[in-house]
This record gives C-alpha cells, sequence and structure tokens, in this order.
C-alpha cells in the first residue's frame, strides 16, 4: 500500500493511529491541520494552497499515513489512497478525550474567565455534534457520504479499542 487515509470524528484516535502505523511501516506522517491552519485553530490556509501544499506532499513521499479528516476541502484527493482507515467511538469516550487534550494544551485558560475558555467551549459543542449533525459540519453522516464512492478498501474500526 502506497497511501492510507485514517479519519473520524474529533477525538477518535485518527493522530495517535497515524503516528503509531507510520512508525510501525516507516511511512510519512501527514497532518490535515498542517495543511488546513496558517495559524493552529485560529487561521485558516486559503482553500487553493492547502490542497497545493497536499497534493505537493503526496505526490513527494512514496508512501505515507494522513490522519485526519480532508472532507470538503480535499476530496480531489480520493484517488490517491489505497486504504482508508475511519475510526468511530462512542461520544462520551470522545468528549472525554477532547477535553482531556484541550486541558494538556492549555491548562487553566480553558476554565471560566480565561483567555481560552470560550475558544475552548465552542470547539467541545461543535465536537459533541458530530454523531447527529447533517452534511452542514463535520458529522458522521458527511463522513459516510464522502467513503461512498470510494474506490479503495474501507476498513471500519468501530469502537474503543487501543491502537495495538
Amino acid at each position: 500500500m502506497k497511501n492510507i487515509h485514517i479519519f473520524g470524528a474529533a477525538g477518535s484516535g485518527t493522530s495517535t493511529l497515524g503516528t503509531a502505523l507510520s512508525g510501525e511501516l516507516s511511512y510519512n506522517h501527514l497532518d490535515p491541520d498542517d495543511y488546513f491552519w496558517i495559524t493552529k485553530f485560529t487561521e485558516q490556509r486559503p482553500l487553493p494552497e492547502r490542497r497545493q501544499m497536499l497534493k505537493h506532499d503526496l505526490s513527494k513521499y512514496q508512501n505515507c499515513v494522513l490522519s485526519g479528516a480532508i472532507c470538503g476541502w480535499g476530496d480531489e484527493f480520493k484517488t490517491c489512497f489505497d486504504l482508508v482507515i475511519f475510526l468511530w467511538i462512542p461520544q462520551n469516550v470522545r468528549l472525554e478525550r477532547l477535553q482531556q487534550r484541550e486541558f494538556q494544551r492549555y491548562g487553566n485558560q480553558i476554565l471560566v474567565g480565561g483567555s481560552k475558555h470560550d475558544q475552548s467551549k465552542a470547539f467541545l459543542e461543535w465536537a459533541s455534534l458530530y454523531d447527529e449533525a447533517g452534511m452542514e459540519v463535520r458529522s458522521k453522516m458527511l463522513h459516510e457520504h464522502w467513503m461512498s464512492d470510494l474506490s479503495c478498501p474501507i476498513l471500519r474500526i468501530e469502537g474503543d479499542y487501543t491502537v495495538k
């Protein structure tokens, strides 16, 4: 396999699995956040620029694991993957992971009155929509639709499992 794409909801473990799998296979690890954001989580990169950057890296590396969703902005890359891995875990597990990750990143700044409180609260509210939202946001429905016309095999891992 040349290129593997791992995606799912925020907090489902895509980055963790992508890092582990790329290390195990000696593949390059690519993170869509590096293409999407100029300033992480605050300033988005223009669409043509992020597409060009990803296109460059997919052609530059012989083997890679891309971990994170590119639905919507990266649809033109669907044919670049030899395997897609879709991760789903229960909402309560995901949200607990995300809350812990937010605290690890920002500490007390996410608490009421902190400089990151509103941003963190909005992010967690957005992430909680995943299982029930429609096509208008990053959701399970959007991801299912995105996978519906893939020509490569899809491995679905549903449940709270370890990387091993």
